[in-house]
């Protein structure tokens, strides 16, 4: 990984272009990770919740502040003022790694409204708009047929975009083919494109926990010890596609359930964005660390869950979707759902936790 990075057995890896993000922007949380070598961070509705859960004693005399001196704001103000805040301090933690790696490194990637799926003005605004906070922002938008046109326009704007709600080969290519799209247009304008670090994001895990739903929702008999390695399949495939054709948005690995979401990936030129659990558990491990990124995943496991899992299909298949089908992809639906719960959760927690406290409870 990065030439920080620390092996499981506590001694450097070595040269490989592999980078490691963490996969929180809790404070703990990234200050262990940069001490480890990780190079950026990341955080979405769903990470901001767990951060307030488990930080609420850093952040609730801001929030009372913020309500106070706002008085007109609603409880969702609070909450995407408070959402900004716990992004900028990771970003904050970052700049040093940014200023050290000329801007190419140590960014922060913040999520933009997940309710704004089907909106592509909304999305380019608000992506705009937090590009803006800090240097080092990195900003997510998802890979649904709408998220790929904003992806293009905020890439055009010059947005450092991180594309996530991404499972599966198709999703990957048509955000590959969008960020170049933006960046072409940029430079037919003379505007600079030499300092953009655009991101691919395959959920892996999230690949994987789908495809074991659809075998057990339709029946379909799989050998079980196939089932974890479909999102490795579906990354290392796309990484080849994107070597192909020289895609300059960067394909990242997220979600993880096991170690074969870090240990098969390490060696490429690649960014692996690690929960700070799976970090501590890999740097305790025994498991090997080397190069297995240009290893391909055993033909058998692909050819059993090509033949019989129609949305393995539909992931592993260039052309598995189209644009249009990325909406209703299983993945994709169970993904927005919790994000948008996610954010609706944090509103709630705001309002019921600071606005209005149940008065029955001292």
């Amino acid at each position: 990984m990065s030439a920080d990075y620390r092996s499981p057995l506590n001694e450097p890896v070595g040269n490989y272009p592999t980078d490691f993000w963490n996969d929180s922007c809790s404070i703990e949380e990234l200050a262990y990770a940069i001490e480890h070598g990780a190079v950026g961070a990341t955080s979405n509705p769903t990470i901001v919740e767990q951060v307030l859960a488990q930080e609420r004693h850093l952040w609730e005399d801001r929030i009372y502040q913020l309500i106070a001196d706002n008085q007109s704001w609603s409880d969702e103000d609070v909450m995407s003022k408070i959402f900004e805040e716990i992004a900028l301090k990771g970003a904050e933690l970052l700049l040093p790694v940014f200023e050290r790696e000329n801007g190419l490194k140590g960014r922060l990637s913040i999520q933009t409204n997940p309710s704004y799926y089907r909106n592509v003005d909304a999305m380019v605004e608000q992506a705009v708009r937090y590009d803006a906070l800090a240097p080092n922002m990195q900003v997510k938008l998802p890979a649904t047929s709408r998220g790929i046109a904003a992806i293009e326009e905020a890439t055009y704007r010059g947005v450092n975009i991180n594309a996530t709600v991404s499972f599966t080969v198709p999703q990957a290519v048509a955000i590959g083919e969008a960020v170049d799209r933006g960046l072409q247009r940029r430079r037919a304008e003379g505007l600079p494109t030499d300092d953009m670090t655009p991101v691919t994001t395959i959920m892996i895990g999230r690949t994987d926990d789908w495809i074991q739903a659809v075998t057990k929702r339709d029946g379909i008999v799989v050998s079980p010890h196939y089932l974890p390695w479909a999102g490795v399949a579906v990354f290392k495939k796309a990484l080849t596609i994107y070597q192909e054709r020289g895609f300059r948005s960067r394909l990242l690995a997220a979600a993880y359930r096991h170690h074969l979401h870090w240990s098969e990936l390490i060696g490429g030129d690649i960014i692996l964005t690690i929960p700070s659990k799976w970090q501590k558990l890999f740097n305790s491990s025994e498991v090997q660390v080397k190069d297995r990124i240009d290893q391909a995943v055993a033909p058998e496991i692909v050819a059993e869950l090509y033949d019989r899992v129609p949305d393995f299909r539909k992931a592993y298949d260039e052309d598995g979707m189209t644009v249009e089908e990325f909406d209703t992809y299983g993945a994709t639906v169970r993904t927005l759902r919790g994000f948008i719960a996610s954010y609706h959760e944090l509103t709630r927690v705001i309002r019921e936790d600071f606005m209005l406290p149940d008065p029955d409870v001292k």
